[in-house]
């Protein structure tokens, strides 16, 4: 059996970009002499350049993934978008539980930028699509605040040659079924999660404490 199955395998390297797009906050990895480095970071898209386009990120330079990013280097980003669990009692016929989702694969080559002119550039732009279409922060060229920053990141592009979507939504399933799971998806995702993240919060700071 192929895996992953072809109703699976997203065709519409648009939907795939939607992906990246809308979840630019992304895993980075490389690898080098057989050991993986990953970082979880936002990676931008930009599409002008060759077939699929780019990413621009930065990496903080202490980072010891920086080693193996040199130009040309191969690299893979994952971003991901909605997954939730699946119940059986989703569905209007009798299933098994399954989880659903929606990921996107960008593998691409490496490209330095190695003047704090282009970093900076690239973070300006960067700040702009993360800002959205409503921002309420400009970040300007010329912020003497950046002029220090460069000099503790290091700043990169991903010229992309493969793509990848493994999109994974019921499709095996009757229609109905289908949007069974999808609306289950969506409702999956207006979660409230304030309980989580101020736990998670109050026990790392009790957890700086006793460390201090």
């Amino acid at each position: 059996m192929k895996y992953p199955p072809r109703h699976h395998q997203e065709a519409s390297f648009d939907n795939v970009i939607e992906v990246v797009k809308n979840y630019p906050f992304g895993t980075l990895i490389s690898v080098k002499h057989n050991k993986p480095f990953i970082t979880h970071i936002p990676l931008v898209y930009e599409p002008k350049e060759g077939d699929y386009g780019k990413l621009v990120a930065h990496i903080d330079a202490s980072n010891p993934q920086v080693t193996t990013l040199v130009d040309g280097a191969d690299v893979t980003t994952v971003f991901y978008g909605p997954d939730c669990y699946i119940s059986p009692s989703v569905y209007s016929t009798r299933q098994l539980p399954t989880w659903n989702y929606i990921f996107a694969h960008l593998k691409g080559k490496v490209r330095l930028l190695r003047d704090k002119e282009s970093v900076k550039k690239t973070m300006v732009r960067m700040t702009r699509f993360l800002e959205g279409e409503n921002p309420k922060y400009t970040l300007d060229y010329d912020d003497s605040r950046m002029e220090r920053l460069v000099d503790y990141i290091v700043g990169f592009e991903i010229k992309i040659d493969h793509w990848e979507g493994k999109f994974k939504f019921s499709q095996d399933k009757l229609k109905k079924d289908r949007e069974l799971a999808k609306e289950e998806l969506i409702r999956s995702q207006k979660k409230d999660v304030s309980a989580f993240v101020k736990r998670i919060f109050e026990n790392h700071e009790n957890a700086q404490k006793t460390s201090s």
